[in-house]
């Protein structure tokens, strides 16, 4: 049965659905379901996320490649014990990762 997680954030909170069962959490009834309480803040949860794309970024950006343009994509599931993790499809993680060269819409040159 998937289960509601309860974060705190800086402005406020915010309800999100998991399918994780953890136990050892402190839960609170509401309506049918169960809303369990988050152990970091949202922010938090989040910020290992974001040194994971920086870090993605700063070795895909770097080297011979330079590419003009980067783009990164990944999911990212939040858990009330774990936070905010990168997402796995099937058995592995997953991550896209599109690189473009040459300015697009550029003007061709006058002969």
């Amino acid at each position: 049965m998937n289960e509601l997680v309860r974060w705190t954030t800086e402005h406020g909170t915010v309800v999100v659905e998991s399918d994780d069962r953890e136990p050892g959490m402190d839960s609170v009834s509401v309506g049918d379901g169960i809303v369990r309480e988050a152990g970091v803040r949202f922010e938090e949860a989040l910020l290992g996320v974001r040194e994971a794309a920086e870090a993605a970024l700063g070795m895909l950006r770097g080297g011979a490649l330079a590419p003009d343009a980067l783009e990164m994509e990944f999911g990212v599931k939040l858990n009330a014990a774990a936070g905010a993790v990168i997402a796995k499809t099937s058995l592995e993680g997953h991550l896209k990762v599109k690189m473009t060269w040459g300015t697009a819409g550029a003007p061709a040159e006058e002969e």
